[in-house]
């Protein structure tokens, strides 16, 4: 039968895939295993996770660089000595980190992503077969895999579920484990094997792997570059309209830019082999339109570093602008078939970025110290190597501290700096260090506010009746809901809650009192304290008249700014009826 034929051929695919790549299976069972204990015992750390995925990637990376440059078999196994050593080595490098923070999981991203890009380039170096080819047979690799992978996991997760709900209980950890199966496992062994060994292979299968689906060069060709070129006009519009002052310091921008920049190189190379008009003329023109517009995003980026200091990000940012505008040179210059200098390219600036002295984290974390300490000096708050609060500084200076500390103390960086606190926390030890509460621009962020009353607080209760909790929430609409009924002298009474009110009634419904709720979010819209904790005072709230009296003590409350339908608050009541 047909089908069976076909299931027999990826079968084999898949065991000629592991033949090919044992180091890289070896790695990738190692992972999976690792990831199952993981996911069995709770354990988040991830330094051996990592350091399998970096092997895996390595030995891939080997394996084809054999095929291209080497025949015996000597050479195959010392090139897998180099891979266990290179990643043994990885290991030792972040065994010393005190965890796997985020510069480490950056460079190990970014490691990942040069090893793909090498994956894709070493086949063809000096080879009759073009990177554009290779490239689309690895972009055509990864979404089949990733496609049938989400398949099968999918089927699995229906029959575990039908399982589940008809025969007996099945542990929900138990879909986690499917799922390190299917991902960690055989996804990657399925693109390895949808992957040709191009410098053994006929260069009919070469092309037929390569070869553009029609639905895809349909999606490309009429549906993307039509809907890229579009949104040039309006970026371009943008600027000319921009170019005298907003364009410079319009941060949202940029995210927007390198976007841009990443989808039209991503498309110039799928539809380098492409002959129909739309792709001739994006090929023609957009590494063209691509320079300037980078370049200006460049400019833009360096003209902010004055206020923020180098980051990591704004790194990464002004790097990537760099190598989009060389990029778009080497298109305008070479023909389609040179596009592998620009995987080179791109090799050699994430190595860069990776790299100290002149990596990103390095270059980030003395940008960011150097602009703390510049302001700190600046206004008198550094001396002998101690910071001395002072609340009395500008709002911009104010937020450059801010920004500075908070990149710091996100990125682990601020326990190396000497002169300040041992064990500074950026969250608690902030008001108390500096003399002010965190700056941020009204207009560019608006600070949500979560606060609690300081615990344990004895309450007073003397002279009332009954006490009652409930709860505020802004995103409710309840009309009259009734809290609690309260017996005294024969009679009953009701306590009631609204979107904006708390209401003492008697047995006719007649209003005794009532409270307005909106009260307690007012008084704490704009409320700062230096730890988030509110005083007895300052979390009490009373109203009273000849009839009863209402005493509220906020425990917490929640004020979202930027949505101020989810604002909450817990609350005690407490009810005297005169």
């Amino acid at each position: 039968m047909k089908w069976m034929r076909k299931f027999q051929v990826r079968l084999k695919g898949l065991t000629d895939a592991v033949t090919r790549f044992p180091l890289t299976t070896l790695f990738l069972v190692c992972a999976a295993i690792l990831n199952a204990y993981l996911i069995i015992y709770k354990n988040e750390n991830m330094k051996w996770l990592m350091t399998f995925i970096i092997g895996a990637f390595l030995s891939a990376v080997s394996q084809v660089v054999f095929e291209r440059f080497f025949s015996k078999a000597s050479s195959r196994l010392t090139l897998m000595g180099l891979v266990t050593l290179l990643t043994a080595g990885y290991y030792l490098i972040i065994m010393n980190a005190p965890d796997s923070g985020m510069d480490v999981e950056i460079r190990t991203a970014v490691a990942l992503f040069s090893l793909l890009i090498a994956f894709i380039w070493v086949p063809v170096i000096k080879s009759n077969i073009s990177f554009n080819k290779s490239f689309m047979i690895t972009f055509k690799a990864f979404f089949l895999s990733l496609f049938f992978s989400a398949v099968l996991f999918g089927g699995i997760s229906i029959i575990l579920g039908a399982i589940d709900q008809l025969i007996f209980r099945i542990d929900p950890e138990f879909y986690g484990q499917m799922a390190n199966v299917v991902f960690i496992l055989f996804a990657p062994m399925f693109f390895l094997s949808l992957i040709p060994a191009i410098n053994h292979a006929e260069e009919e299968d070469i092309n037929q792997s390569a070869h553009c689906p029609k639905f895809l060069e349909v999606l490309l060709s009429y549906i993307v570059i039509p809907l890229i070129a579009v949104f040039t006009m309006i970026l371009i519009v943008y600027m000319i309209k921009n170019i005298g002052g907003k364009f410079w310091t319009d941060n949202l921008l940029e995210p927007m830019l390198v976007t841009y920049a990443i989808t039209v190189i991503l498309v110039y190379i799928l539809v380098s082999e492409l002959a129909n008009k739309f792709a001739a003329y994006f090929r023609t023109l957009f590494p063209k339109i691509l320079i300037p517009i980078v370049l200006f995003q460049i400019t833009s980026s360096v003209i902010s570093l004055s206020d923020t200091g180098i980051t990591h990000t704004r790194y990464y940012v002004i790097l990537f602008g760099l190598f989009a505008a060389i990029t778009g040179f080497i298109f305008s210059l070479l023909p389609v078939r040179k596009n592998g200098v620009v995987a080179l390219l791109l090799i050699i600036f994430a190595a860069i970025s990776i790299v100290p002295p002149v990596d990103a984290f390095t270059i980030s974390r003395t940008s960011q110290t150097s602009t703390l300490k510049e302001v700190l000096l600046k206004n008198k708050m550094l001396e002998d190597h101690k910071i001395k609060p002072n609340s009395h500084i500008s709002d911009k200076d104010k937020l450059r501290i801010t920004n500075a500390v908070q990149y710091l103390y996100m990125m682990g960086y601020t326990k190396n700096i000497d002169w300040l606190p041992k064990d500074f926390n950026a969250y608690n030890d902030f008001y108390e260090t500096f003399g002010f509460k965190e700056y941020q621009k009204p207009a560019d962020y608006v600070q949500s506010i979560y606060l609690s009353m300081k615990q344990p607080t004895p309450i007073d209760i003397t002279g009332h009746d009954i006490f009652v909790q409930t709860d505020l929430n802004s995103a409710e609409n309840p009309s009259n809901a009734i809290i609690c009924h309260i017996k005294k002298s024969g009679k009953t009474y009701t306590l009631v809650k609204d979107q904006h009110a708390l209401k003492l009634t008697g047995a006719d419904d007649s209003e005794l009192i009532s409270f307005k709720t909106t009260q307690i979010f007012d008084k704490f819209d704009q409320y700062q304290t230096s730890n988030g904790e509110l005083t007895p005072d300052e979390a009490t709230f009373t109203t009273e008249n000849s009839r009863a009296k209402l005493t509220i003590v906020v425990q917490n409350i929640n004020i979202e700014k930027q949505y101020k339908q989810y604002n909450d608050a817990f609350l005690f009541v407490f009810v005297e009826i005169k």
